[in-house]
């Protein structure tokens, strides 16, 4: 049976790095976002590459009335079904201290948008009884950070529900991939100066395809960004609010 890979939010730079990897693989791909004209173009590459088939459809992680139209072509597809999040926002700290009301916006498109869809597309995976799910996050969720709090928020909290997503649908053979990059070469993180241990699109594509191969349940992309993690989760509170990390 033909792979179909729901790809949400495919016009981001990792999301379409990762749709030329499915294409040249020969699975179908519904590519979901809100730039109908950039779709189209992607669709044409994907079905250039090999894609079995390439359906663009708009969806809006802020517009709940747009995702059913994402399911309805996934399922029309006739493969097994697969799905990869790369849907998020992440504005300036300092523009959401200025207009609280971004938050709503970020936490849409990097959390409840994305787990509101997965939750109509559970169901289908689990009488299905085998397919992935890729859900990317950040290494910005694992502590609240003074630079990108409410971004880690929404990150935090996508994490926690892939998390128990994996939970469930493992019981029925579906497996449940939570990816955590660090800084990645893409338009998101201009303006925001150098970064420690950038990667690039490709290279963390190629770790995702490693991971789901091997059937891990979380992926730090970089590797390095485990170790890091793990000393700054571990820094006591009193010290760490004290630090500009």
């Amino acid at each position: 049976m033909t792979d179909t890979w729901i790809i949400l939010g495919a016009s981001s730079t990792i999301a379409k790095a990762f749709t030329r990897s499915v294409a040249q693989q020969g699975a179908a791909v519904i590519l979901a976002g809100r730039r109908m004209d950039d779709l189209e173009a992607n669709a044409a590459d994907a079905t250039a590459r090999g894609a079995a088939q390439a359906t663009p459809v708009a969806f809006d992680a802020r517009r709940p009335e747009t995702f059913d139209g994402v399911l309805d072509a996934a399922l029309a597809s006739g493969g097994r079904l697969n799905c990869a999040v790369f849907v998020g926002s992440m504005p300036p700290q300092a523009a959401i201290d200025a207009d609280p009301a971004l938050i709503d916006g970020t936490i849409a498109d990097s959390f409840t948008g994305p787990a509101r869809l997965l939750q109509m597309l559970a169901p289908h995976l689990a009488e299905q009884g085998s397919g992935a799910v890729v859900g990317v996050g950040s290494v910005a969720g694992d502590r609240g950070r003074l630079g990108n709090y409410v971004y880690g928020a929404a990150k935090a909290g996508f994490a926690t529900y892939l998390s128990g997503l994996r939970n469930h649908l493992g019981r029925s053979g579906v497996h449940v991939l939570t990816v955590k990059p660090g800084p990645v070469d893409t338009a998101m993180i201009q303006g925001l100066g150098k970064q420690p241990f950038m990667t690039t699109a490709e290279a963390v594509v190629a770790d995702i395809h490693t991971a789901l191969r091997k059937k891990r349940n979380t992926l730090y992309t970089k590797r390095i960004w485990w170790p890091v993690m793990t000393v700054i989760k571990l820094i006591p509170e009193p010290i760490f609010k004290k630090m500009s990390i």
